[in-house]
C-alpha cells in the first residue's frame, strides 16, 4: 500500500499509531495549510486571518459595540490577544473604542465606516478564493465534511 498524502508531505516513514492520530494530523495539515494561503491572499488588504475575522464578526454585530472578549470568543480561530489585535485595527482607523459607560474597566469595539468599505470589497474576492480553494471537494463531499467536523467538535 503506498504511503497517505499526508506521510509523504511531513516525510514519516514509521506508521501512525492510530488512525485518530492520523486524521488529528491530517486536520492540522490541511487547517494550517489553507490558513497559510489565506493569509498571502489577505496580505495586499493588510489583513490577517484574525483582523478579518474580527472584521466580519464586528460587521455582523453593527451598529452594536462588542467587548473585546466578546470578540475573542467568536474568533474562528482563538486569539491570546484580542487587545492588541484591537490596537492594529484601530490604528488603521477599521474599528473603534470606547469605554462602557456602566463599567469603565470594559473595553467596546465597533466597526467603522472605512472597516465596513473595506469588508465590502472584499466580499467577492473572498468569495472566490474560497470557492477555489474548496473546489478540490465536490459539494457533497462539503456537505458531509462539514457535518464530520460539528460532530467532532460537538
Amino acid at each position: 500500500m503506498p504511503p497517505s498524502v499526508l506521510k509523504r508531505e511531513i516525510r514519516q516513514k514509521k506508521p501512525f499509531a492510530s488512525r485518530a492520530e492520523e486524521a488529528f494530523l491530517n486536520l492540522q495539515r490541511g487547517a494550517g495549510l489553507l490558513l497559510q494561503e489565506f493569509s498571502r491572499f489577505l496580505k495586499p488588504w493588510k489583513l490577517t486571518p484574525a483582523t478579518y475575522n474580527s472584521l466580519r464578526i464586528l460587521r455582523g454585530a453593527h451598529p452594536e459595540m462588542l467587548a473585546c472578549g466578546e470578540v475573542g470568543e467568536r474568533l474562528v480561530t482563538p486569539e491570546p490577544d484580542v487587545t492588541r489585535l484591537m490596537d492594529r485595527l484601530e490604528k488603521t482607523g477599521l474599528v473603534r473604542r470606547e469605554r462602557d459607560d456602566e463599567d469603565r474597566r470594559v473595553v467596546r469595539v465597533g466597526i467603522t465606516p472605512r472597516g465596513l468599505a473595506l469588508l465590502t470589497d472584499l466580499d467577492e474576492p473572498v468569495h472566490s478564493w474560497l470557492k477555489a480553494s474548496m473546489s478540490r471537494l465536490p459539494a457533497n463531499a462539503l456537505k458531509a465534511l462539514v457535518n464530520l467536523l460539528e460532530r467532532l467538535r460537538g
